[in-house]
């Protein structure tokens, strides 16, 4: 995993290596193999308790991989076919995936070939019987990959639906709310197409508080949201004229209780579901707290719940750092600041970069000229928005060498083009896929003065 493309001396590389290796830490804490290698004999207790006579595999997410593999290598005997779908890239060749059809689709945005994988996921789903077992391997980016659109709306509306939802700031909860309402799959409707078999789902969450109707859109859970609310989500950003007249007539009839709502709590057919969460952020963050310690850092985790504007997220962090510092003054080891959580982007420019870029960016410009500060704000996953970059790591001289080639900070923050400054101020933070998902993580290391 490259540290970032432009190599810096002394200290200053000695602590980016050092929050690289925090950061590896973090996603040890929440492998997706281990994780559902963990839940083998549970899978197998409900396996024999409900008589069970055949095992399907559904996965969908960005760490399908991994967890394909754990109920490969373990229960490839039991395996009777399958479907998993993941985001372009994040699929790792493997010796072999046994009866399970593998995708690669598109994320953030759905496309032809999720729409493909999710066709043949519900003829295995409609297929089943009471002596089947339906495993659902589910993580972050689920929502994107397992796509049907509703009856009457073609995925050229569900894919505008989406892009205009993501560029207006609007939460995961929201989105989500929008996207189980427009759908044939999400909002506990896998759950009832593969009835009356049993369900057992494994979730690596990408949610702050881990609802389980959000993750993914809770295709295997009760949904929580109504059409109501999903419409008032798309009036709330202003965005009636902006999605497809179907799609919001759709949430309008839904609204006005013309169409069947989502699934709810209390529902007989979750009698025969269960649902496991088998990795989070909170372990994410868990994992980088123990890897500090044995480094000898004091660790302090300062928010488990990062929500809101990216930039402004950032320049809270940073002023938080630029307080410990002064706290601290001049005595004292190296205190290591974590935080995780997943904020928004308000798309108004036309530049390129993610929410951990734009987060990192306004932090650097609050600690410009500070020494012994350097901030990491990076995706678990390995991606933020639509680039290379899992994120960057930056110190309080990023500003200075990003100007020293004809970049203003300012200009590119509000052009939304973090990701060109901090190219130029050799700040990216490259990882490549890392083949799991629990949003994002932030490592501020803090030194004491020499």
């Amino acid at each position: 995993m490259p540290v970032s493309r432009i190599i810096h001396d002394g200290a200053m590389m000695d602590d980016r290596a050092c929050l690289v290796d925090i950061f590896k830490a973090a996603l040890s804490a929440v492998d997706p193999y281990r994780a559902v290698l963990d839940q083998k004999q549970a899978i197998l207790e409900t396996y024999k308790r409900g008589r069970s006579t055949s095992l399907y595999v559904i996965a969908f997410g960005k760490a399908a991989h991994g967890m394909v593999r754990a109920v490969t290598d373990s229960m490839a005997p039991m395996v009777s076919g399958g479907v998993a779908v993941t985001k372009y890239g994040h699929w790792v060749p493997m010796d072999c995936s046994g009866p399970i059809q593998v995708y690669e689709a598109g994320h953030p945005l759905p496309d032809e070939n999720g729409q493909r994988a999710t066709a043949e996921a519900l003829k295995i789903a409609r297929g089943l019987d009471e002596r089947a077992l339906l495993l659902c391997l589910i993580s972050g980016g689920g929502s994107a990959l397992l796509v049907a659109p509703a009856p009457g709306i073609l995925l050229t509306e569900k894919q505008r639906t989406t892009e205009v939802l993501l560029k207006s700031g609007a939460d995961i909860y929201e989105l989500n709310a929008v996207r189980k309402h427009l759908s044939a799959v999400k909002g506990g409707r896998l759950a009832a197409i593969a009835s009356p078999a049993r369900v057992e789902s494994l979730i690596l969450s990408d949610v702050i508080d881990d609802r389980l109707d959000v993750i993914a859109s809770g295709p295997t859970a009760p949904d929580e949201t109504t059409y109501g609310e999903a419409l008032g989500v798309i009036e709330k950003y202003g965005l009636v004229d902006e999605i497809p007249r179907k799609a919001y007539d759709l949430l309008v009839r839904g609204a006005q209780g013309r169409l069947p709502e989502t699934l709810k709590e209390g529902d007989p057919l979750f009698e025969r579901v269960r649902i496991t969460i088998v990795g989070s952020n909170r372990q994410a963050i868990e994992g980088a707290k123990k890897r500090c310690e044995a480094k000898g850092l004091d660790a302090l985790v300062v928010d488990n719940a990062v929500r809101g504007e990216a930039r402004e997220a950032g320049r809270r962090l940073a002023r938080l750092a630029l307080e410990v510092l002064k706290q601290r003054g001049g005595s004292g080891r190296g205190l290591c600041m974590i935080s995780g959580g997943e904020t928004t982007v308000v798309v108004r420019g036309r530049g390129k970069g993610g929410r951990n870029m734009e987060l990192a960016l306004a932090a650097t410009m609050e600690i410009e000229g500070v020494d012994n500060i350097t901030f990491l704000s990076g995706g678990t996953d390995g991606t933020d928005g639509p680039t290379d970059a899992a994120g960057a790591i930056a110190d309080g001289h990023s500003i200075a060498r990003g100007r020293a080639k004809g970049l203003d900070e300012r200009a590119c923050l509000l052009d939304n083009d973090a990701y060109r400054f901090l190219e130029a101020s050799g700040d990216l933070f490259v990882t490549g896929p890392t083949g799991t998902n629990v949003m994002d993580i932030q490592l501020i290391l803090v030194r004491a003065p020499a």
